[in-house]
């Protein structure tokens, strides 16, 4: 079955009215949400979506140490091996913008996190550490040769504790946006989610899927806009399982204090990238983890939010490309 197939065949989930009216409660009380409106103002950002059909991820399903794991692969032999790790509060569908570019000069593996996207798993899979842990059982278990691993978002942290005790298999960096500063600079939001019993116990509760994904929508972009497809899948991945994010939250400042000794043995290729108005973790995050880490590069997006895979898309293609290309060229002067 391909792709479209595969969608047509489900139900589509939206955000509704109720789902928005909880995102504007959180937006009243979000202090940085101002500024991003009145860029997107500038960029006179539209609703109508930037990719008008279904993602062409042709998505498949595995079983790693019991759990059910989301997962996709392009297989392109005798080329560089790319592994992507799936954002919050989306899934691996947010790199259809690149995705078919990806495929066509690479060997492309993808895969939601235990516990997020639509992947099984509970709460136990909530730490940096549990994560981290993880991706080698997914590496060993589809036997992947020193991939490059693009990892935004709560995969930053995942690809970060992975590479710090097995440095040997990783060729390459790719990750941004995402906590591994220890004390982070955290935007108001990540404060509520991480630090605020209040928030945590009121988003818990009281807010559903359609909302959480809104709130992320609102902050994440000032350019991109996500069709129906994709927003049914981000729907579709935390429907009845807040808990699993929840409680990744809670657990935050545990992770922070768990990874931020790490950093310094982080010693492959690593390319940090990060957006100009990233809001939820605001760029200076960035520049700290670019002086922490040892060949280490950054890249920052201009006119660009918290989810740049998306928010500039051609321009993080083009990252990709040339930073491959220079971890090649490197790799045959040394042979």
């Amino acid at each position: 079955m391909n792709a479209l197939s595969s969608y047509l065949n489900e139900t589509i989930n939206s955000i509704n009215i109720l789902d928005k009216f909880y995102a504007s409660f959180l937006m009243f009380c979000t202090k940085e949400y101002k500024g991003l409106k009145k860029q997107r103002a500038l960029n006179k950002y539209s609703e109508n979506p930037t990719l008008n059909n279904p993602s062409d991820i042709k998505t498949e399903y595995t079983v790693i140490n019991t759990i059910k794991i989301r997962y996709a692969h392009y297989s392109n032999p005798g080329k560089e091996t790319i592994l992507l790790l799936s954002p919050l509060p989306q899934s691996i569908i947010a790199y259809a913008p690149i995705w078919n570019d990806l495929i066509k000069d690479y060997n492309v593996y993808a895969y939601d996190l235990p516990g997020f996207g639509r992947s099984e798993g509970g709460l136990e899979f909530m730490t940096f550490e549990a994560q981290g842990q993880f991706l080698h059982h997914f590496i060993e278990h589809f036997n992947i040769k020193k991939p490059h691993i693009v990892a935004p978002d709560v995969g930053m942290p995942t690809a970060i504790y992975y590479t710090a005790q097995h440095k040997k298999n990783v060729s390459s960096l790719i990750i941004g946006d995402g906590p591994a500063i220890n004390p982070s600079n955290n935007g108001s939001i990540i404060e509520k989610l991480g630090f605020s019993k209040f928030w945590q116990f009121l988003i818990g509760n009281f807010v559903d899927a359609g909302a959480f994904v809104e709130v992320g929508n609102r902050l994440g972009y000032v350019n991109y806009t996500p069709n129906s497809f994709e927003l049914s899948d981000y729907i579709k991945s935390y429907k009845g399982r807040l808990s699993n994010p929840i409680e990744w939250f809670k657990k935050y400042p545990e992770s922070l204090t768990t990874l931020d000794p790490l950093l310094e043995k982080v010693s492959v290729p690593t390319l940090i990238f990060w957006g100009e108005n990233d809001e939820i973790l605001p760029k200076d995050n960035g520049i700290k983890l670019q002086n922490r880490i040892n060949q280490s590069e950054i890249k920052i997006f201009k006119n660009c939010g918290h989810f740049s895979y998306q928010d500039q898309s051609e321009e993080f293609m083009t990252m990709i490309q040339h930073w491959l290309n220079q971890q090649l060229e490197g790799n045959n002067k040394n042979d």
